[in-house]
């Protein structure tokens, strides 16, 4: 049962960190998963891989420009992920909010537990996403940060050790947002669309939202009976993920197999989320993804959410509704009102997406 007002967790909250340090040899039972939801069908098949876009062609010659725009409407249509190189994030920026954000996690419990969320914003640090009380948990602790507009933040929920970590998420998120929209008018215009268009329906420029999610997957005694990360497609609408670029875990799905992604070194993981696929009337689409965990090596990554602004009704672009392609969700939802269905549900593939689509979605490619 799911908690009418999401101002508690329906269970005391144990962090995963204590039980993968606690030296326990078998899995909590509340982390495992039923057997259709454990991390089988994986394929390595070099036939499969996620698509490589170089941004550095964006602001090249027109005909570079043509075939990157071709080369995003392929990867949103066809996986609704790509890895993205030469995005002009510094580098530096990359190593200081990995630093320092490793650095948070390792300190002592009693240090993180001061900053434990709360279901009603879920800002801070935490071990679940949703409210069904006996729900069946992830293999992972997250610390989840408002960023954009700035009128959002709460200071109060950002940790002030390590000392140099307020400011190296302030930059990084600076640079990302920048990058966010970069993406966005490539997205409009691969679609056919007005450069500006999904940009302004995200808010325009002070209006755009932005949170972030860094994710620390623990060692786990069986991995092969639970998941970092259950499998679901993102409720917003465009993430990039800073991958952990020495162990390996997100997987994508594809048609009936799990593609494991194998990060390019320096590339920020992209994938359309709902809210794009609502905007596009279907043409993009978000795309199940889930994370495993592993019995050798914890893991870590950074989830930069981009997303409209949450009282903005959202709904298909006019120019791509037509009588040859009708609209595939009728009624504008805010994503404000989007969002409360994963905080409360907690990660559900593509259930909420389809819910309120008017026809029957397409499965994922094959």
């Amino acid at each position: 049962m799911a908690s009418n007002n999401l101002l508690d967790w329906p269970e005391p909250i144990v962090p995963v960190q204590t039980l993968s340090n606690s030296g326990t040899s078998s899995l909590p039972q509340q982390y495992i998963k039923p057997p259709s939801e454990r991390p089988s069908g994986v394929t390595n098949d070099p036939n499969l891989s996620i698509p490589v876009i170089d941004l550095a062609s964006f602001s090249n010659t027109p005909e570079h420009h043509q075939e990157m725009l071709k080369a995003i409407a392929s990867a949103c249509k066809n996986w609704g992920f790509f890895q993205l190189v030469n995005h002009d994030v510094d580098t530096e920026a990359v190593r200081r909010m990995r630093s320092a954000w490793r650095e948070f996690f390792d300190l002592p419990m009693e240090e993180k537990k001061v900053h434990a969320n709360l279901p009603v914003t879920y800002e801070g640090y935490g071990s679940r996403l949703g409210v069904e009380k006996g729900a069946i948990l992830d293999w992972s602790d997250y610390y989840f940060l408002n960023l954009f507009p700035s009128d959002i933040r709460n200071l109060d929920k950002w940790p002030k050790i390590p000392t140099d970590l307020r400011e190296a998420t302030e930059k990084y998120a600076c640079q990302l947002i920048s990058l966010c929209q970069v993406l966005l008018k490539a997205m409009s215009s691969s679609l056919g669309l007005e450069e500006d268009y999904l940009h302004n329906a995200f808010g325009g420029s002070d209006g755009i939202s932005a949170t972030m999610r860094v994710n620390y997957y623990p060692r786990c005694p069986q991995p092969e009976l639970t998941l970092g990360l259950s499998s679901h497609s993102d409720p917003g609408g465009i993430t990039l993920l800073l991958t952990d670029d020495n162990v390996e875990g997100t997987q994508v799905r594809k048609g009936d197999a799990w593609v494991t992604v194998q990060p390019v070194p320096g590339s920020f993981l992209v994938n359309v989320g709902d809210q794009i696929q609502i905007l596009s009337n279907g043409r993009y689409r978000s795309v199940e993804h889930r994370a495993l965990v592993n019995s050798d090596k914890e893991r870590f990554t950074i989830a930069f959410f981009c997303n409209p602004r949450g009282d903005l009704p959202v709904a298909p672009a006019s120019e791509l509704v037509g009588p040859g392609s009708p609209a595939l969700y009728q009624e504008p939802v805010t994503f404000s009102d989007y969002r409360k269905y994963i905080r409360t549900k907690g990660p559900s593939g593509k259930t909420q997406v389809q819910s309120i689509s008017s026809t029957m979605q397409p499965g994922p490619a094959a």
